[in-house]
């Protein structure tokens, strides 16, 4: 419907993890185990690949993977704008059942774009996305049929935000400007899922294309190859190096347009929460809230065992609980140690090795991350700089560093690893940002951009 950020707001496919991770034996290709340790075989299964099979698993995966937005830029929080939201279901379910819509996907819309805020604006420009379901102007008016006068709209704006005879002001303002009347904005919502589905000829698609616009959708679809599949098949499946043509259509929207459904999906999941259950809702938004990534959503403080000194450390390598990093076991799969890691290991009399390890699944995410960045962009490996920590060199790095966390640290459970932002090339910065981003879709990973680093955290199998 436009291409803007809500209020309040991945999968390598087969093609682009083989080639990324793919071996030459006597001319043949053979994708390389993802698994630390393990050999290479004809027969890997790549976890990470689209599969007709796993369409609603990946799907509930991109909607985890991308709530976070939601919790954190929700007005008021989460708890608050599902609270808001869900005063208008009444006035959603009338207008669903009229249009035969599913109400709750209705209801994410709300959620979604305006966090049940009647009279939201994206921006003071009212030609731009307003009302409970931040319909644009321009498709309001030709597209929609709503009465719209931009410029009575913004003169009734204006004495609306000095205070003067507001409830006045705000009856004439949804006379003029049917898009902040709740009730024929949510009705042209409606007519406009209802056209969407009939030139898209699937539900998904339309509720993608609410974001993107119908003709950049078409676009999408004309590049890939197909005209009615699922939207998760084309998400997925389009890569830089797979359906490239339209994965380039897809990431030129720039303004999150091609996640928008799992976004939809995320808020469906919180006001199915704030119904059936509050108290994880609140469990939710406490975790979501406490970083500026999702890492403690995928490890929890109070359920997540940290390592409280290197004789910890220690012992978990011994155990198999870490791995150590091989430096010829990394480059093989474009990543580069950086020798400054663990430099503070001198510190508590150890040596700088011990705080080079991760757990397997975390190695396995940084393997993937190093070998698709490389094999998008083709060239020199990206730098990992630091991976595992106990508790005394966290505090060691508080002291050296003012940018160290004070509070609970993912590196000091083995889960967490960050990589330089001292690319190589553009290609390799845009290249390593599909690959984050793509695995967030997955809920595989959660990262966060730092002033030197690349924050990852890595969810556990």
């Amino acid at each position: 419907m436009r291409r803007r950020i809500a209020v309040v707001g991945l999968v390598i496919v087969a093609a682009c993890v083989v080639a990324a991770l793919a071996l030459t034996r006597g001319g043949t290709h053979a994708p390389r185990a993802l698994t630390p340790g393990a050999g290479n075989t004809e027969t890997t299964v790549d976890p990470i690949a689209w599969d007709a099979d796993r369409k609603a698993e990946l799907e509930r995966r991109a909607a985890a993977g991308l709530a976070h937005v939601l919790y954190a830029k929700s007005p008021g929080g989460a708890v608050v704008s599902a609270a808001r939201t869900a005063t208008w279901r009444p006035l959603i379910d009338r207008v669903a059942k009229h249009a035969h819509l599913d109400p709750a996907m209705l209801e994410a819309i709300v959620m979604l774009e305006s966090a049940g805020i009647p009279d939201a604006q994206a921006s003071n420009d009212l030609n731009g996305a307003v009302g409970l379901t931040q319909i644009l102007a321009e498709t309001g008016q030709h597209l929609l049929g709503m009465r719209i006068d931009v410029h009575a709209s913004a003169r009734l704006t204006r004495g609306i935000n000095r205070g003067h005879k507001v409830a006045q002001r705000l009856r004439e303002r949804r006379r003029v400007d049917e898009r902040f009347d709740p009730a024929k904005a949510l009705a042209a919502t409606a007519r406009y899922l209802q056209i969407a589905k009939a030139r898209l000829h699937r539900t998904d698609l339309a509720i993608a294309a609410y974001h993107m616009g119908i003709g950049n959708m078409q676009t999408a679809l004309d590049a890939y190859g197909r005209k009615t599949i699922p939207y998760a098949r084309l998400f997925f499946d389009s890569t830089p190096l797979r359906h490239a043509k339209a994965w380039r259509i897809l990431a030129a929207l720039g303004d999150d347009s091609s996640t928008y459904l799992w976004r939809v999906m995320a808020a469906r999941n919180i006001m199915r929460l704030y119904r059936h259950d509050p108290e994880q809702l609140a469990h939710q938004a406490d975790l979501q809230g406490r970083k500026a990534s999702a890492e403690e959503v995928l490890h929890p403080s109070d359920r997540t065992e940290t390592y409280g000194d290197p004789f910890a450390i220690q012992r978990a390598l011994g155990a198999g609980e870490l791995v150590r990093l091989s430096p010829r076991t990394l480059a093989g799969f474009g990543i580069r140690i950086d020798r400054g890691m663990g430099e503070l290991a001198g510190r508590l009399h150890q040596r700088r090795g011990l705080y080079r390890a991760l757990h397997p699944q975390a190695l396995r995410m940084l393997e993937v991350i190093g070998a698709g960045t490389r094999a998008i962009a083709r060239t020199r490996p990206l730098v990992v700089t630091s991976t595992v920590r106990d508790e005394r060199y966290q505090r060691v790095l508080e002291a050296e560093n003012i940018q160290a966390t004070r509070d609970f640290s993912l590196h000091t459970t083995g889960w967490a690893f960050d990589i330089s932002r001292n690319y190589r090339s553009h290609a390799q910065a845009l290249a390593f940002q599909f690959m984050l981003d793509r695995l967030t879709a997955l809920n595989m990973i959660a990262w966060v951009r730092e002033p030197a680093a690349i924050h990852v955290t890595a969810a556990a199998p």
